[in-house]
């Protein structure tokens, strides 16, 4: 509640409390009017008149005279009235505070003037200003309370409310829904700031989050890109085991192999822990040439088991990482789980051309029919792998890249062997 706001809620109140104040004590000192000369005129005038007053038996006549009266003769007996209700008998206007006046005729008393005192209804009716006036009063004060209160409820206790909402979507990561902006309210001045922690907070966590999917990426891509290397190494370590001259060679060689392995299994565990929390890795198709993907298989062919590739003449869109990262994948599974040799052929596919197919198969026995379509699948492999290490990683990530490079992977048995068709988009 605002101090000005307060002080003219108060001056308020005082105002009306002084004005009904004020109109009270005006109406309390405010009788009942007195009319002495005319009564006495109409005294005068009674007694000069008195034969044909005397006449009258309870009759209402109408008078020009400010004031209401009645008038009896000596015995109490009613003559004449002006009002009904008004005393009529001496005792009666004596209760009622009524004037009383003799009225004489040669000097002797032939009757009573009755004048009515109106002071019983002025205070009826002053009492009912009164009641009026308080009623009025505390009628504007409940108005001026409901409205304040509903003044504090629109002004204060919902922008506060909105507020500890707002904070608390804020505290439970909801950081897309902006705060309604209301300057009018006495928290108005802090909407637009708090907006604003708001989208720097927002900014501040996608930033966050962007550089650790970076860094997870980062050890994805290095820890499935080492293990090709650490297959070379163990592969010519095999070799030089083969021509081996003593047994201490043989001894370093076989240390050599056996820290490969540790090493491989390291970069499997480190790969499989961080590709868990990779919702994606980027890919960013661009136009290459067959001849650099013809190159890359060589490069990923280091035991010598593929026979003559040839790849046909194309530019196809491609990301030059992941695709590489296929072949190799493609290329390192054959080694491990078929060791024969690989035949890569190649086609043109659709109209135009619009697909680049390339096939790479082996004569390793492939794997039972009901589990092509697993082997894709992230952690699967299939039941031809048991007693050989993997992480049913290799497909699955092949597939994602060919898919977000706008081509797809499929996987089937041919000619006794296991094949992987490659497709990949015509620039």
């Amino acid at each position: 509640m605002k101090i000005r706001n307060l002080i003219i809620y108060m001056i308020i109140f005082a105002v009306l409390g002084i004005l009904m104040c004020v109109y009270i004590a005006r109406g309390s000192k405010q009788d009942a009017p007195a009319y002495p000369t005319e009564i006495n005129r109409l005294v005068i005038s009674l007694g000069k008149n008195w034969d044909d007053v005397k006449s009258k038996k309870e009759q209402k006549i109408i008078s020009e005279e400010p004031f209401e009266y009645a008038v009896i003769d000596p015995e109490g007996n009613l003559l004449c009235y002006t009002k009904e209700g008004i005393a009529t008998s001496v005792s009666t206007a004596t209760t009622q505070f009524d004037v009383i006046r003799d009225i004489e005729q040669d000097g002797r008393i032939v009757g009573r003037l009755l004048v009515h005192n109106p002071y019983l209804e002025l205070q009826q009716k002053r009492d009912i200003r009164q009641a009026l006036m308080i009623g009025t009063l505390f009628l504007a004060m409940l108005l001026i309370t409901v409205g304040y209160f509903i003044y504090l409820r629109n002004r204060v206790v919902k922008p506060f409310d909105r507020l500890k909402g707002f904070a608390a979507r804020v505290a439970g990561g909801d950081l897309d829904t902006p705060l309604e902006m209301d300057r009018a309210h006495v928290f108005g001045a802090f909407t637009e700031s708090f907006d604003i922690m708001r989208e720097e907070l927002k900014i501040s966590r996608e930033r966050e989050a962007e550089a650790v999917r970076s860094r997870k990426e980062l050890v994805a891509e290095l820890s499935h890109d080492i293990k090709t290397p650490v297959a070379s190494i163990k592969a010519m370590a095999d070799v030089m085991s083969l021509t081996a001259k003593d047994d201490m060679e043989r001894e370093t060689i076989a240390a050599i192999n056996g820290k490969a392995d540790q090493i491989d299994h390291l970069i499997s565990n480190l790969f499989h822990a961080t590709l868990e929390e990779l919702e994606q890795l980027e890919v960013k198709p661009e136009e290459i040439s067959s001849t650099e993907i013809l190159q890359m298989i060589r490069d990923a062919d280091y035991r010598k088991m593929v026979l003559q590739p040839e790849l046909k003449d194309a530019v196809v869109l491609a990301d030059r990482l992941r695709i590489n990262q296929v072949i190799s994948n493609i290329i390192a599974n054959s080694y491990k789980y078929a060791n024969t040799q690989i035949r890569i052929n190649s086609a043109y596919e659709g109209s135009g051309p619009q697909y680049l197919m390339i096939e790479i198969s082996d004569r390793g026995g492939g794997v039972p029919e009901e589990e092509l379509e697993l082997v894709t699948g992230k952690f699967k492999r299939g039941s031809n792998t048991k007693g050989k290490d993997g992480s049913g990683l290799g497909l699955y990530i092949s597939k994602y890249f060919m898919e977000k490079m706008e081509g797809s992977l499929e996987c089937f048995n041919r000619d006794g062997g296991f094949a992987v068709r490659l497709k990949l988009p015509v620039a």
